[in-house]
């Protein structure tokens, strides 16, 4: 589906990320990373995207049923029985040999199979919308998403992607105690507030329109986790699975990574093989899920924001191209020892570090 998407005209081109704290200033430039492979992407609107996505999964033979849910589900030897729900009319059946539940924050296995756990993360809540951000200055690259670290909490953070059409993508996450208690009605006040706090945000979007009808949003508690990511007839897909946080932008990586190897796995055992699942699709999904979790860990105690702080100094050429490579998205490079044994060598290089000032 790649040319599908290289093709679609209007997407944002990105290569790295950006961060900011006080006065400071970091980035990660993606096509300089420790592990082979593309280092550039793009910065795209979901609606357009999703869409995009869904008409070239058509064009290669998919039958999608827009707006049907799965409300139910019977287990038999030989596979199962999905109950459908659709928007009009009444609800339908069907039978399949296996299912890949790719819902997303749906989650529609978990719920329906009692299979959600308590997130080992903290929960913490996010608002966010649109705005026309009429950037002023030249210190901003569009080619790159910006990451904000509060100048006092170093555990409340912002966003700001842009998109190609002279709009970005804001938002502020942090914890009930920092945010209080977020209400609808409550998100511009909110989100425009904590912004205010950013010395680059409030210089670059000193002429952005927020008031643009986009609405403001918020979502509370998103961090989820599941008991098992497969059973005798089902595997679940990215964020259906598990869901960290999305300071990294991990979401897409996870979600795409997981339908690589699952997709894989099910034509495999289509093709007679004797298939164990946790062995071939959720060990190996997990190696880069853990390498993740450790450094939106570590973001949040403040670990690995030392380390992008940094200075060249303490941080050299080559570590800052392993985590590039991370960050990039490559964190199922096992000879990448910042994902093998993420949580050894963040604990050493933190060290080394020091806490880092604004």
């Amino acid at each position: 589906m790649l040319h599908a998407v290289e093709t679609q005209p209007g997407f944002q081109y990105k290569n790295g990320a950006a961060f900011t704290w006080g006065q400071q200033y970091a980035y990660f430039d993606f096509t300089d990373k420790y592990t082979d492979g593309p280092g550039t992407t793009f910065q795209v609107q979901r609606a357009v995207f999703d869409q995009r996505l869904a008409e070239a999964a058509q064009q290669q033979g998919a039958e999608i049923r827009f707006g049907d849910a799965v409300c139910a589900w019977q287990e038999h030897d030989d596979g199962v029985t999905l109950t459908v729900q659709p928007e009009q009319g009444a609800d339908y059946t069907l039978a399949a040999d296996f299912v890949l539940d790719a819902s997303g924050y749906g989650r529609v296995l978990p719920r329906l199979l009692n299979l959600e756990t308590p997130s080992c993360l903290p929960p913490r809540q996010a608002v966010f919308t649109h705005i026309d951000d009429g950037i002023v200055g030249d210190d901003f690259d569009r080619n790159k998403i910006l990451i904000c670290t509060h100048p006092q909490y170093r555990d409340v953070w912002l966003w700001l992607i842009p998109f190609s059409n002279g709009r970005c993508s804001i938002g502020v996450v942090g914890s009930v105690e920092r945010l209080g208690a977020v209400q609808e009605g409550d998100e511009s006040h909110i989100l425009r507030g904590w912004a205010s706090e950013i010395p680059m945000l409030n210089r670059i979007l000193a002429e952005a329109k927020w008031d643009n009808g986009v609405p403001f949003r918020h979502l509370r508690n998103y961090s989820a986790n599941v008991s098992t990511l497969h059973g005798r007839h089902f595997a679940l897909l990215g964020n259906a699975a598990e869901f960290l946080d999305p300071v990294f932008s991990s979401g897409v990586t996870i979600a795409l990574h997981s339908a690589r190897l699952a997709v894989n796995v099910l034509h495999r055992q289509w093709q007679g093989e004797n298939i164990d699942w946790a062995r071939d699709y959720a060990d190996p999904l997990m190696v880069g899920v853990n390498a993740f979790r450790t450094y939106v860990e570590g973001w949040y105690d403040g670990s690995f924001q030392d380390v992008i702080y940094a200075d060249e100094h303490r941080v050299n050429a080559d570590i800052r191209r392993k985590i590039s490579a991370i960050l990039a998205g490559y964190a199922w490079d096992e000879s990448n020892p910042y994902v093998c044994k993420s949580q050894r060598r963040l604990a050493a290089l933190s060290e080394v570090c020091g806490t880092v000032k604004s």
